[in-house]
């Protein structure tokens, strides 16, 4: 009996993290009816359904019986917005695990290493001083890859010590690091002529928003997310051997210098692209992790797949209140992240002592 017990438990595994995944999807298929209806201007099903099918279709499956401006409301407004806030929770969820399994630390994320709060001062500097206007739309997400480069690299100069890094200095020092690139972003603000234009943009980006989405963002931000997923999916034992500790992965053939390296390079990347396109949105990468991998188990390639979905469906349903709480205004996303966010921080704290052990 024992071993027929034995021979069915990773088959109930599987089972229950299928099952977990379906679910998932279903939540997340009602959420995006949902984001797609709602907002201050409503728009019902059948209204969402016949756009659709008529676009995808090319032609007039289902008869025109809505106005002009629900067309341009649903596929040039909503659709590219929704999908964003897939990518944008997707993309700070895969960041958190990469963060938290290079520094084995369940309360690491880009925002403790100070790579968002790099990448936001350099998106700030901008928006603020004009600088990259040759890029056009452009200039913001290459001035948040190029903060968040700077932030992660002086990061690791801090934290080396005889060339060596461990994940408690890496920590310490992205904490500083932060500090820094956020007095940096608030003196640009601060200096500026109060009540202007750009003050109130680069205040409202800083808290997160998802309202100058685009398809054109869009598409550069979901090749960055899927070429950093397929990369991080190939790097999915390693990350598993890096959770034992650096000397058992040297002994079963893991190069952890090059892994960590690697790590970095995409964790920064993809910071870099997500905080240009929604400025900075906190906790997700943080929480979303750690709850999926109290379900799924900390195998990495599980953990990668049920989070990434876990992290966009989430987003998705934070959107959806940023647009209806305080309706017609806009509440930031940021600020809803946070709100429930940050409790969930706090039990962390409390029990982070036995999340890499299930």
């Amino acid at each position: 009996m024992p071993r027929i017990k034995d021979a069915l438990f990773p088959l109930r595994k599987r089972s229950r993290y299928l099952l977990f995944c379906a679910v998932m999807l279903a939540v997340l298929f009602v959420l995006l009816i949902l984001a797609a209806g709602l907002g201050s201007v409503s728009l019902p099903f059948e209204t969402i359904r016949s756009i659709i099918v008529n676009t995808v279709m090319k032609k007039e499956v289902y008869p025109v019986t809505w106005e002009e401006s629900a067309e341009t409301i649903l596929l040039g407004i909503r659709i590219p917005r929704i999908l964003t806030a897939f990518i944008v929770g997707a993309g700070l969820t895969l960041c958190g695990i990469l963060m938290q399994a290079l520094t084995k630390n369940p309360l690491a994320d880009p925002y403790v290493l100070g790579i968002s709060h790099g990448a936001s001062a350099g998106a700030v500097s901008v928006i603020m001083y004009g600088y990259l206007k040759f890029l056009g739309g452009y200039g913001t997400m290459v001035g948040a890859f190029c903060g968040a480069v700077i932030s992660i690299a002086l990061a690791l100069k801090i934290a080396a010590i005889r060339n060596k890094v461990t994940a408690t200095q890496l920590v310490l020092a992205g904490i500083a690091v932060s500090a820094l690139f956020g007095a940096i972003t608030n003196f640009m603000i601060y200096h500026t002529k109060t009540g202007s234009d750009k003050v109130k943009t680069a205040t409202y980006w800083m808290m997160g928003s998802l309202s100058g989405a685009s398809w054109e963002k869009l598409k550069y931000a979901t090749i960055a997310f899927v070429i950093c997923l397929i990369l991080i999916l190939f790097l999915s034992k390693g990350l598993d051997v890096l959770l034992l500790g650096d000397d058992v992965a040297v002994t079963v053939g893991v190069n952890t210098e090059r892994l960590k390296m690697g790590i970095i390079i995409l964790a920064t990347l993809l910071t870099g692209v997500i905080v240009s396109i929604s400025g900075t949105i906190g906790f997700v990468g943080l929480t979303i992790p750690h709850i999926t991998r109290s379900i799924v188990g900390t195998k990495h390639k599980r953990l990668i797949p049920a989070s990434v979905l876990v992290g966009g469906t989430f987003l998705v349903a934070a959107d959806i209140i940023s647009r209806v709480a305080v309706a017609p205004e806009e509440l930031p996303i940021g600020v809803v992240s946070a709100f429930f966010g940050a409790p969930f921080f706090l039990y962390l704290i409390r029990k982070s002592h036995g999340t890499f052990g299930g």
